[in-house]
């Protein structure tokens, strides 16, 4: 069985911290707040046990021993109370708690960061099935979690049940996915010990209750998850600016600069245009939305910079499927400007990053190998990275569209 060596540190404020697999950018990292501690997986690449940051751990003991073994428990425990570093080394082979909070996190992280796109031809995972199988992991990872789990797992079956009625047709289907039935109980089980009740849930157990009994009905996943919008459409070409195009150019699809659901993921979503009008210069942006941006209300800006210079903020609109702003350029008529455009959102922007192309590449690469795998989705070893029912749902759909 592979073994890595683990160093285990006492760093600033008393936390413990334990060395994993390194990560990289904020949207390559797969995060699970526990008690006592917050735990890290890398998304790309080999995934083994995860980094640890324990902050209470005392309280983390509850579930360190599960996860990272007696050895490492005691450990932190010893480190917690003085004694020096250590490091030791601990099998790659993870227990049922590890993988199971692995998964758990993979979700959350799909949740967020999932690389929707229309131009790359992602599509998006249907966020109430999604939400329903993270509330499945909560409960069967629960040791992970202090007495605040069941209201969280409560609170991801009230967000989500709109898509229970549908889960449970699909399981009474003629070939539900393998996992289905597994979820649909922990779902059950779930609800039972929050107190929940309701028609669907009532239902729910009824059809748990009675022996699956297929139907020989074809079942169109498109109909059943109906998508909250159709698929995005290209953005267009609105010229809304008139003049002599002086140059043109793709910007920075930054995808830390603005929450989930509101660009498409593709590199090329953001592109500019820049006008001789009379004298003056005026460029004009175009983000391609994502099928779930806002229509109203909240706006995206664009962050212009001119030759090097400080940025200067143009406020986009959402029309139909693309985001769209236009703006006066100080500069000089008689120079070919250079021009480097961003898109984020006022108030949740942490600024521009690194330049992150290659991971964002990787992201996307690594969902198209799991819409790939999903699409077998009963061939899987049970790993943690088997495919989530909202991307065999997803790419079923799409399947069924063509």
């Amino acid at each position: 069985m592979p073994e890595r060596l683990y160093a285990i540190t006492r760093v600033a404020d008393g936390v413990v911290r334990i060395d994993g697999p390194a990560a990289g950018p904020t949207f390559t990292r797969a995060v699970l707040e526990v008690a006592g501690a917050v735990l890290t997986w890398p998304v790309l690449g080999s995934c083994g046990l995860p980094t640890a940051e324990i902050h209470d751990p005392g309280q983390a003991q509850q579930w360190l021993w599960a996860v990272y073994g007696e050895r490492t428990a005691a450990a932190v425990d010893a480190l917690a109370s003085g004694t020096p570093a250590a490091e030791l080394t601990l099998p790659e082979q993870a227990t049922a708690l590890a993988e199971g909070a692995a998964r758990l996190a993979l979700g959350h992280w799909a949740a967020r960061w999932w690389p929707t796109s229309y131009l790359d031809g992602i599509p998006a995972l249907e966020p109430d099935v999604l939400g329903l199988e993270l509330a499945a992991l909560t409960h069967e990872c629960q040791q992970l979690f202090d007495e605040l789990a069941d209201v969280e797992g409560a609170e991801l079956l009230e967000e989500h049940h709109p898509a229970l009625n549908p889960l449970i047709q699909w399981r009474q289907s003629a070939a539900p996915p393998r996992r289905l039935d597994r979820v649909l109980r922990l779902i059950d089980d779930a609800a039972d010990n929050a107190g929940l009740d309701g028609e669907a849930l009532r239902r729910l157990r009824s059809a748990l209750e009675q022996d699956h009994r297929p139907s020989a009905t074809p079942l169109d996943l498109a109909e059943l998850f109906v998508r909250h919008q159709e698929s995005a459409l290209a953005a267009g070409d609105p010229r809304t600016a008139t003049g002599r195009v002086v140059a043109r150019g793709s910007g920075t699809n930054d995808w830390c600069r603005y929450p989930p659901g509101f660009v498409d993921a593709a590199e090329n979503a953001v592109s500019w245009r820049a006008y001789a009008v009379g004298a003056g210069r005026r460029i004009e942006v175009e983000v391609v939305a994502d099928i779930a941006a806002p229509v109203g209300g909240v706006r995206l800006a664009a962050e212009v910079r001119v030759n090097g210079g400080p940025p200067n903020r143009v406020l986009l609109a959402r029309r139909d499927d693309v985001w769209t702003g236009r703006a006066d350029l100080d500069i000089p008529a008689s120079t070919t400007p250079s021009i480097e455009v961003g898109v984020l959102l006022p108030g949740f922007d942490p600024g521009p990053g690194a330049d992150d192309r290659a991971a964002r590449e990787a992201v996307r690469a690594l969902a198209r190998h799991r819409l790939t795998v999903a699409a077998a989705p009963n061939s899987g070893e049970g790993t943690y990275a088997d495919p989530f029912l909202a991307e065999i749902a997803a790419v079923a759909a799409v399947e069924e569209d063509f």
